[in-house]
């Protein structure tokens, strides 16, 4: 019985949210951060404090769950060419940002279908890219807090799996054969820094003051997704003219908080069934 009580009390106390990281991310040296998005540009969300982290000493790596190879509107573009471009698009944007190309992982599923993918499958790479990186905090979409956060389609799905993946992974019976087969741990993530939140979720702020112009030189390289190539891809090269148009918009995009350029995410810590309350 003081067995059991002992092991509840220290449950509860692993659980407690704190909605705020002890040490500012702006601060944060010598942790490994795990991104998942549903698409090449997800990252774009925390672009500047992807690459912040990396630059103060910590252990960036990117996984996209699909190709993006439906994202367009350009009629001239097959799936297999604008998987492609999206794929060096995103790795030409990380290189901005210093990420290496070698930290970005791409899953390969299809562009617009991940809810009708097979969950177990997808939950099942998701625990192993986790077990084998064994980050300390994670970035992924915001399934949100108290009540489900309405994303589109692939969005939606990326946030359920890569929270059910999270939780799967800790668990040294679930997906067993990666640790008796494959050498792999179990693995707990300690922080959540969940992107694209409801803006009354948001509780964190990340001062990227020096990071402006590298998030929008690194946005730039979406040449399919932010310029007039979604609807007529003439190659990754804009003109003069249309890169300063197309910066230009992208600057508007930078949230400023009292003066101050910011992204905002809402922060978790604890056990990942808690990730929504």
């Amino acid at each position: 019985m003081k067995t059991l009580t002992l092991a509840t009390a220290l449950l509860f106390t692993v659980t407690v949210v704190i909605c705020q990281p002890e040490v500012p991310i702006e601060e944060w040296k010598g942790k490994t951060i795990l991104l998942i998005g549903a698409h090449p540009d997800d990252d774009s969300y925390s672009m500047a404090t992807l690459g912040m982290l990396n630059a103060n000493g910590n252990d960036v790596h990117i996984a996209i769950l699909t190709t993006g190879n439906v994202g367009t509107l350009d009629p001239k573009l097959g799936m297999m060419d604008l998987a492609l471009i999206r794929k060096q698009e995103e790795q030409a944007a990380l290189a901005t940002m210093g990420i290496p190309t070698d930290h970005y992982i791409n899953l390969g599923y299809d562009d617009g279908m991940l809810e009708y993918e097979d969950k177990k499958e997808v939950v099942m790479k998701l625990v192993r890219l986790i077990r084998t990186i064994k980050p300390d905090v994670l970035f992924a979409f915001d399934p949100g807090k108290g009540g489900q956060r309405w994303h589109k389609a692939d969005h939606r799905a990326s946030a359920y799996l890569s929270a059910d993946a999270a939780r799967a992974a800790m668990w040294p019976l679930m997906f067993q054969g990666q640790i008796t087969m494959e050498g792999l741990e179990a693995h707990m993530v300690e922080e959540y820094i969940l992107y694209d939140s409801a803006d009354k979720d948001k509780d964190t702020w990340v001062d990227i003051t020096g990071w402006e112009d590298r998030k929008v030189d690194a946005m730039s390289k979406y040449v399919s997704q932010f310029s007039s190539g979604w609807s007529d891809y003439k190659g990754p090269e804009l003109s003069e003219e249309e890169e300063k148009e197309v910066k230009a918009q992208l600057r508007k995009w930078i949230e400023y908080k009292n003066g101050i350029p910011v992204e905002g995410f809402r922060y978790y810590k604890g056990l990942p069934d808690d990730i929504g309350r």
